[in-house]
């Protein structure tokens, strides 16, 4: 059976190991600080029912620390502390100012109706206020699996009730509606997130030595989970010209090797609630099936623990996205790592809707949409500025080009400029990494295979600038020099080039 936070920390050790991380220093980072479960009880249907609901903060060096809280019947404290250390590392990785947290509640939602999911929620976030868990200054919820704005409108209107006179009550939570203090483009920022990690891949020389196009035009995708990561990822592919292949949910997977019309599918979804009865494709009861389904990318986005050691070998796609959180188990990880199968993580690739959710609570403590200050003067700046160029020559521009330019940027533009910046930046601040990384372990090795003698009379920086050349003229210079030298000094060729 799949265990979440053993894969977790699994991950963390290895990268703790590369980085020689004292091993005690290394552990403290790795647990959870603090783990709160609690168990309450809500009089619904005439009878007391009693709730568990966990909440993890991993770490507080940064405050408010940020998680969403997922409902599901089989969430449990583990799965919490997992996803609230992924959630730091997320966090650092993209550069926003929050420490990592996660909730849950054991709740299946279709037991209960609106009317007592809101007196849950709100006995939930209740109890989660009482103990500072839910603050717009050190604990900032989210929504997850099985919540969404309607949850986040009922812990924020709790926390208000609560306290009414903090000033800051509205960032208490984000992905709110926007009648609530949300923001334009919280509810699709994950989906697009991953979308925008994967052009940042496309664009990258990694990806263009592995023969990958420079955009999702004409690739073919297939999507497990259909849910709001992943029937949002699918529509800005397939806006972009991508082929949305095959799409799996609780009820099964539905193909169509043309490409399935994901407007329409999103249409059906929300009136039947499944993939079921759909007629642009050809339906399998194995939602499993989409993970064997022939793909230039591959985007579980569903839960932890879907391509594991048992499964991994029947993937059929070039590059693999994560989606989801800890989609792949590090087995099979390391098993498409082995087959040259490149994978996006799930702390980069999903980690729009931690910084949109960013985006929500400044605003949310600023008081001040997003534009406000400066829009009207981009207004007419532009104008002037079109003016004159129509003064300046015989160009006459068309209204609705002017039209265009002078409205000015809206808030859902930019937000989405902001997380398409933040993706980018991230990427290459990794690739930047990665690169010294691999620049350094081939130093290391030089340094061991190299005769002590011979390394003394050299400098790094004489390496550095013999290795610019090309790895066959490294390779005639060092002939009197072992394999392994030369071996290592054409790694690092490889890398500079």
């Amino acid at each position: 059976m799949f265990n979440f936070i053993q894969a977790v920390e699994e991950q963390f050790d290895e990268a703790a190991t590369s980085l020689a991380l004292e091993p005690a220093l290394a552990h403290k980072i790795k647990v959870c600080n603090s783990s709160y479960t609690v168990k309450f009880g809500v009089r619904l249907r005439g009878t007391l029912h009693t709730f568990e609901g966990y909440r993890a903060v991993h770490s507080d060096h940064i405050e408010p620390v940020k998680g969403g809280i997922r409902y599901a019947p089989d969430v449990d404290r583990e799965e919490v502390e997992a996803l609230a250390t992924l959630m730091s590392l997320k966090c650092a990785l993209v550069d926003i100012p929050f420490g990592g947290s996660k909730g849950g509640l054991k709740i299946d939602n279709a037991q209960w109706s609106v009317a007592e999911r809101e007196q849950i929620t709100r006995r939930f976030a209740a109890e989660l206020i009482r103990r500072n868990l839910l603050s717009p200054l050190q604990n900032v919820p989210a929504p997850d699996v099985g919540t969404g704005p309607l949850e986040m409108a009922w812990m924020a209107d709790q926390y208000r009730r609560t306290h009414a006179a903090d000033i800051n009550a509205p960032g208490c939570v984000t992905g709110k509606p926007l009648t609530h203090g949300g923001i334009e483009g919280r509810t699709e920022a994950t989906g697009l997130g991953v979308h925008f990690a994967v052009q940042a891949f496309l664009h990258s020389e990694e990806a263009r030595e592995l023969g990958f196009p420079a955009s999702v035009a004409g690739m073919t995708i297939a999507v497990q989970g259909f849910g709001n990561v992943g029937s949002h990822l699918a529509r800005f592919a397939s806006r972009d010209g991508a082929r949305i292949v095959a799409v799996s949910d609780r009820d099964g997977c539905i193909a169509n090797p043309d490409g399935l019309d994901i407007a329409a599918l999103t249409s059906h979804m929300k009136a039947t609630g499944g993939l079921s009865g759909f007629n642009g494709g050809s339906f399998n009861a194995d939602r499993d099936a989409v993970l064997a389904t022939p793909c230039d990318i591959l985007v579980p986005a569903a839960h932890e623990g879907v391509i594991t050691a048992d499964n991994v070998e029947h993937v059929e796609a070039r590059l693999v996205v994560e989606a989801a959180n800890g989609p792949v188990t590090p087995e099979a990880e390391r098993r498409l790592e082995e087959r040259g199968i490149p994978i996006i993580p799930d702390i980069f690739a999903n980690s729009g809707g931690v910084v949109v959710s960013y985006f929500e609570w400044a605003k949310n403590l600023s008081r001040m949409s997003f534009g406000r200050l400066e829009r009207r003067r981009e207004q007419i700046l532009f104008n002037t500025l079109l003016g004159e160029m129509e003064s300046q020559s015989s160009c006459k521009l068309t209204p609705s080009f002017r039209e265009r330019v002078n409205e000015g940027p809206t808030e859902r533009q930019l937000v989405e400029s902001g997380l398409e910046d933040t993706i980018a930046t991230t990427f290459e601040r990794i690739t930047s990494l990665r690169r010294q990384s691999l620049i350094n372990s081939a130093c290391e090795r030089l340094a061991i295979c190299w005769p002590s003698s011979r390394l003394q009379s050299i400098t790094k920086q004489w390496v550095c600038d013999r290795i610019r050349v090309s790895p066959e003229s490294i390779s005639r210079n060092l002939l009197t020099e072992s394999a392994e030298v030369c071996g290592c000094l054409s790694e690092l060729a490889v890398v500079f080039r």
